[in-house]
């Protein structure tokens, strides 16, 4: 009796670990799921911006002391529609209105790209819109699906930014690695007449495509580096080290995270017929990344892991370093 109570309490543990496994892998959404407005039918980045309520206009104004007397060489960029302060710049910084900034992307559109979404970051600080490319690319088998993200800032931090994240479709996995062959985000330059824009999205495309060829060209040697079982323990060791200074509540949270990215290489149902190797722990690293839920949830989780997304996230690139030099 005693034998097949411990086999029920056994067949119970399975099933509850296979119903976590399934819920893991069940549903993964884009790293900007919940962020920003739907603009898919939106003929240009002007109808884009006011679909999603970004059509606003910024304002520079002098600063002033407690005692009202004013700072010489800083201004504050200011939105005129309620007053809020997105930034202070020298009095040298030109403010680029988020309809200036976007026009370029408009002469995309000829070439099949086509709006998703628009929104924004830090409470206006940083304004996007993400697009389609026109094309899917099969890579090594697997449909990849690449992203362009145009964003304006507003508070001094940065220029009009392209950015390109590649989707493993299977999985909605982020894929943009730190490749030494193409860049993977770029600054544009605003001119603001129209062969200026032109240029800017003919550079926009070409950047695209050769990233795209550079990182297809990677996956495969990703996929020719076989992995052992033991190498794949030690680098997700070195991803989540434990000091020796760790309280015992913080080795746990370590050990959990540990235990996660094992789970994402060794059991994700679309990564059995991948063969472990190299773009297998990259993926299984990514799909953590992008899709697990953190230990601690702050207010601007969302917000925090599209910026890491957009910018490369530092846990996948630190990941493709280890295997390329396996």
């Amino acid at each position: 009796m005693m034998m097949i109570k411990i086999k029920k309490e056994m067949i119970k543990e399975e099933i509850f670990m296979a119903a976590n496994i399934e819920s893991m892998f069940y549903v993964r959404e884009t790293p900007w799921h919940g962020l920003g407005t739907r603009v898919m039918e939106a003929p240009t980045s002007k109808r884009a911006l006011e679909l999603a309520g970004l059509d606003w206009k910024v304002v520079q104004e002098p600063i002033y002391t407690e005692n009202n007397e004013l700072i010489e060489g800083y201004k504050a960029n200011v939105r005129e529609v309620d007053r809020k302060t997105l930034g202070v710049v020298t009095d040298r910084y030109k403010i680029i209105q988020n309809e200036e900034a976007f026009a370029f992307t408009d002469e995309l559109l000829g070439e099949g790209v086509r709006y998703e979404t628009a929104g924004s970051l830090q409470g206006g600080k940083k304004v996007w819109i993400l697009a389609r490319m026109p094309q899917e690319y099969i890579i090594s088998g697997e449909r990849i699906s690449p992203y362009l993200l145009f964003s304006n800032t507003h508070d001094g931090s940065g220029a009009i930014k392209v950015a390109l994240t590649p989707i493993r479709v299977v999985c909605n996995n982020t894929l943009n690695l730190a490749l030494s062959t193409a860049k993977r985000s770029w600054s544009m330059i605003h001119t603001g007449d129209v062969h200026g824009k032109i240029n800017e999205a003919r550079d926009t495309l070409f950047m695209a495509e050769k990233y795209m060829d550079s990182l297809g060209k990677e996956f495969e040697n990703l996929r020719m580096k076989k992995l052992t079982d033991s190498q794949v323990m030690e680098y997700i060791e070195i991803l989540f080290p434990i000091d020796e200074n760790y309280s015992s509540q913080q080795v746990r949270n370590i050990k959990k995270l540990q235990e996660d990215v094992k789970i994402r290489y060794f059991d994700a149902p679309d990564l059995q017929d991948v063969g472990k190797n190299a773009y297998r722990f990259i993926n299984a690293v990514s799909d953590f990344a992008t899709h697990a839920n953190p230990l601690r949830r702050t207010a601007n989780y969302k917000e925090n892991l599209f910026l890491r997304t957009v910018d490369g996230n530092p846990l996948i690139d630190k990941a493709y370093q280890l295997v390329s030099v396996a």
